[in-house]
C-alpha cells in the first residue's frame, strides 16, 4: 500500500517521540512491502515563533493533501504562563481539528499485565479492562463563544442536534463492533447542552436494539472507570468532559505515554498520543514514544493494514516484557533505556519478526 502521511511534530518532546514513530512505519514499509511518503510541517509554539499562526494555511495545506496526519504535541511554558497572550500553541490545535473536521476522538483504554503495578489502583480492579472513550472534538465550550476581561470570562457550551448524532452514531456503531455496550457520559441534571445530548441518545437507541445503552453523569462516570474500569466497553461524551475522562483513565495505564489516540471526520484523518508536549523533558531523551508509536499501530489498522498493526502491538509489549522502558515505567534496578534506545530496540524486533 501507499500512503502519503503529514508529519507534525510540533513542541517540546514532540520531534523526538515522533522520530521514533516514523522509523517505526518505515520498519514496517521495509518489512511488509508498503511505502509511505512523508511531508513535514509547523505548528504549535514552533509555528508562532515562524509564521505567528500556531495552525498556518500552508500546515493545513499539508495536512489535505495526505491520507493520514501523523502528530506528536502542541504547547510551551512560554505560552502556559501568560493568561493574556491570545494566541496560544492549543488553539493551532483546535484550528486543525475544526478544518479537518475532525469530530470524532477515539481514546482506547487498555491494561498492560506487566505494568499493573505501576498504577495507583489495585491489580484486582484493573486486569482485563479494556474500553474505548469516544470523545466529541468540534463541540462545545472549546469552540463555542467567548468573552473575558478583568471583571468577567465565559465559554458558552453550544451543541447541535447534527453534532451530537453524528458522534452517537460512532459511538453506536463501534460498540456493535466490540461487547454492544454504549455509556453515554453527560451532566443532564445541571446543563441543558447535556440534556439535548440525552434526548438524542434515547431517541437513536432505539436503532441499536442489540446494545446495551446506559448513561451516567460524569461525576459518577469519572469515579467509576478508576473503581469499575471493567464495567465499559464504549463510552461516548462531549468535548470537555472527554478531555478530562481520557487524562484520568492514565491511571489505568500507568503512564499517559502509553496512551495512544485517532481523530476521525469529514477529512484527513489524525494519529496522536494522548499526552502533552512535556516541554520541560525537551532533548534530555527522556520521553516514553510508546504512545506514539501506537498511534502509529491505530494509523496502519485504520487502512486495513491489520496484521501490520498488530506486529507494531506485539513489538511494544514484547519491549515492556523485556524491560524495554523509559524511566517513568522501568522496574526497579532495571537498566535505563530513553526515548531513542525504546525506539531502535521496537524497530529492530519488527525486522526481525
Amino acid at each position: 500500500m501507499k500512503l502519503k502521511i503529514a508529519i507534525l511534530e510540533g513542541d517540546g518532546i514532540g520531534p523526538e517521540i515522533m522520530k521514533q514513530g516514523v522509523a517505526v512505519l518505515d520498519a514496517i514499509a521495509e518489512k511488509c512491502g508498503h511505502e509511505f511518503e512523508y511531508e513535514t510541517a509547523i505548528c504549535g509554539a514552533h509555528a508562532i515563533d515562524v509564521c505567528g499562526d500556531p495552525y498556518p494555511d500552508s500546515t493545513h495545506e499539508v495536512c489535505m493533501r495526505a491520507d493520514a496526519v501523523f502528530f506528536a504535541a502542541v504547547g510551551d511554558l512560554r505560552f502556559d504562563n501568560d493568561p493574556t497572550l491570545p494566541i496560544r500553541p492549543e488553539t493551532g490545535l483546535l484550528a486543525m481539528r475544526k478544518k479537518l473536521g475532525l469530530f470524532a476522538n477515539v481514546r482506547p483504554v487498555a491494561t498492560f499485565d506487566c505494568l499493573l503495578h505501576k498504577s495507583p489502583l489495585k491489580d484486582e480492579l484493573l486486569r482485563g479492562a479494556d474500553f474505548v472513550v469516544l470523545r466529541e472534538l468540534t463541540g462545545g465550550m472549546y469552540f463555542g463563544e467567548k468573552y473575558q476581561d478583568n471583571d468577567k470570562a465565559y465559554d458558552t457550551d453550544i451543541y447541535t442536534r447534527p453534532e451530537i448524532e453524528r458522534i452517537l452514531k460512532v459511538g453506536f456503531e463501534m460498540a456493535m463492533k466490540r461487547q454492544r455496550h454504549l455509556t453515554v457520559v453527560d451532566k443532564a441534571n445541571v446543563l441543558a447542552s447535556s440534556r439535548l445530548w440525552r434526548q438524542i441518545a434515547q431517541e437513536m437507541e432505539k436503532q441499536y436494539p442489540e446494545v446495551k445503552t446506559d448513561y451516567m453523569f460524569i461525576d459518577n462516570a469519572s469515579m467509576r472507570v478508576l473503581t469499575e474500569p471493567r464495567f465499559f466497553d464504549v463510552i461516548v461524551t462531549e468535548n470537555t468532559f472527554g478531555d478530562i475522562l481520557t487524562d484520568e483513565t492514565s491511571c489505568i495505564t500507568g503512564s499517559m505515554g502509553l496512551q495512544p489516540s485517532s481523530s476521525l471526520g469529514e477529512h484527513t484523518p489524525l494519529f496522536e498520543p494522548v499526552h502533552g508536549s512535556w516541554p520541560q523533558a525537551a532533548g534530555q531523551n527522556l520521553a516514553n514514544p510508546l504512545a506514539q508509536i501506537l498511534s502509529g499501530a491505530m494509523l496502519l489498522e485504520h487502512f486495513g493494514l491489520e496484521k501490520e498493526g498488530a506486529l507494531v502491538r506485539e513489538a511494544v509489549n514484547a519491549s515492556l516484557d523485556a524491560n524495554v522502558r523509559t524511566p517513568e515505567i522501568q522496574v526497579e534496578g532495571g537498566k535505563k533505556y530513553g526515548t531513542r534506545e525504546v525506539g531502535a530496540w521496537i524497530v529492530n524486533y519488527i525486522k526481525n519478526a
